[in-house]
């Protein structure tokens, strides 16, 4: 599938839905005062697919933009930080690691009654089914080998140099993680789970190693990435909403998720991951990514899938918790969201060793 741009997930436009109808006539008069350049004529729809940032494509008749801003309703504590996205693209701007432009970050609320920024619509293709059909082997492989090569970049970022430093908390990162999702679990008040309630249990009882530090992206996936219009590699990272400065191996197990679960995988589901289809296999790679980042293996790495399933539990729940109370930044965010217990099952399947 080919598409100008994404929100997260799915690169469909629609028509704004009702839940995130705001002034649009405000909006387009507050860019025409503080964005050089900004053209009348804007048309603005919503993209479909993402779970968290609304996200809407505006296209003008000089340009084409793309909007992020926090959902409408009650948040739950910490989420949806679009300002930390805003501030992390745009240091990453000179870096090796491929990043939308950002125009301008507005946190006035008065204007369209959220937080919201604008960056530029990068053109290019977006896989939301990670088996990617329609493409050859060789493309499929030119692909992951460049979705790994982005995040071994983007680990090897320098961060202070960057102006990050004080980006993240990385002492005790794992520990502070574990912490932080259970709570956002808890304040989502959903009926009890028990394989999440024993998959918290036990990762907190765990020890979680030596601590290492780099940019983490918090949802670094094929459907997050935008691919050249024509050739098998990666022009831009979206969706930086979860990044902070944390243990890479819990970044890496993330993007590997697709190996260990069809949901994961995207509409491909029950197709496999697999060699023949020019897909590299798990071990490939993360060979692959220990090269470029010069690690000799991945330590622990049952550890790190438990925990990147926990995590996405977690942040499954809240998406499930917006739909029921009506603002899911997706029109089959209930759906999607109710997929929590299995990840959840999984996850504790996999601390359990089955």
């Amino acid at each position: 599938m080919e598409s100008d741009h994404k929100a997260s997930g799915a690169a469909t436009r629609i028509p704004v839905l009702p839940n995130h109808r705001f002034d649009e006539l405000r909006l387009v008069e507050y860019l025409r005062r503080h964005l050089p350049g900004f053209a009348d004529g804007c048309v603005i729809r919503q993209f479909q697919g993402g779970q968290s940032n609304p996200t809407f494509h505006l296209a003008t008749p000089s340009a084409d933009y793309v909007m992020r801003k926090k959902p409408p309703g009650k948040l739950l504590p910490s989420a949806h930080a679009v300002d930390r996205e805003f501030r992390i693209m745009r240091a990453l701007a000179n870096s090796a690691v491929p990043v939308p432009k950002v125009h301008l970050l507005c946190s006035d609320e008065s204007v369209i009654g959220q937080m919201f920024f604008l960056m530029e619509c990068v053109p290019g293709r977006v896989f939301t089914d990670a088996t990617l059909p329609g493409l050859t082997p060789s493309e499929r492989a030119a692909i992951y080998d460049s979705m790994n090569e982005t995040l071994a970049r983007l680990h090897r970022v320098d961060i202070a140099a960057v102006g990050l430093a004080d980006y993240g908390r990385p002492e005790k990162f794992l520990t502070r993680q574990i912490a932080r999702w259970s709570r956002q679990y808890a304040a989502a008040g959903l009926p009890e789970c028990p394989a999440m309630d024993r998959l918290i249990e036990w990762l907190a009882a765990q020890d979680p190693g030596p601590e290492e530090v780099a940019i983490q992206h918090g949802d670094f996936r094929l459907g997050n990435l935008v691919i050249h219009p024509h050739e098998p590699r990666v022009v831009a990272v979206l969706d930086w909403e979860l990044s902070t400065l944390g243990h890479p191996l819990a970044d890496l197990a993330y993007t590997c998720l697709g190996y260990h679960s069809p949901s994961f995988i995207g509409a491909g589901a029950p197709a496999t991951l697999s060699e023949e289809t020019g897909i590299p296999s798990e071990s490939q790679f993360l060979a692959a990514y220990c090269r470029r980042t010069g690690r000799e293996g991945v330590a622990r790495w049952p550890f790190f899938i438990a925990f990147s399933l926990f995590r996405s539990a977690a942040i499954l729940a809240g998406v499930y918790k917006r739909a029921l109370e009506g603002n899911a930044a997706d029109a089959h965010g209930r759906e999607r969201g109710a997929a929590y217990r299995q990840v959840a099952e999984l996850g504790w399947s996999i601390a359990r060793g089955g």
